[in-house]
């Protein structure tokens, strides 16, 4: 049995006001894409004065904003693929080396194994 009163019992909290007191929603779509900013557009962003757009998952340079830079790109595209042919022909030597370690590697041991048991041969015979 409480001391002071009743048990607890909270206040009845008012009846909400109407959700929303703008008018937004009563548009048609185009307007309200307008009002909202629903149409973004194509996202851009300017690097080192190069204007860039992202399309079809990629940045794609703006037309216009390399045009004194396509002969460096073409002379840097064209460097990249000498040395990832130059990168590749390295690691086939580098395979090819390996290869040829591993066989002389295998004939030392061989040629060891032979002379210990030529040394092991000759000793029973004495």
């Amino acid at each position: 049995m409480p001391l002071f009163g009743s048990t607890f019992s909270p206040k009845k909290t008012p009846p909400r006001k109407c959700a929303s007191l703008s008018n937004l929603h009563s548009l048609d779509r185009s307007t309200r894409e307008i009002e909202l900013g629903l149409e973004y557009g194509i996202p851009t962003m300017n690097l080192a004065g190069q204007s860039l757009k992202f399309e079809n998952g990629q940045w794609v340079a703006e037309s216009g904003s390399f045009t004194g830079d396509r002969r460096e790109m073409q002379r840097l595209r064209k460097r990249n693929q000498q040395l990832e042919e130059e990168n590749n022909l390295l690691r086939l030597k580098v395979d090819i080396l390996l290869d040829m370690l591993s066989e002389t590697t295998a004939e030392s041991h061989l040629m060891e194994k032979e002379l210990e048991e030529l040394k092991n041969h000759s000793r029973r015979r004495k």
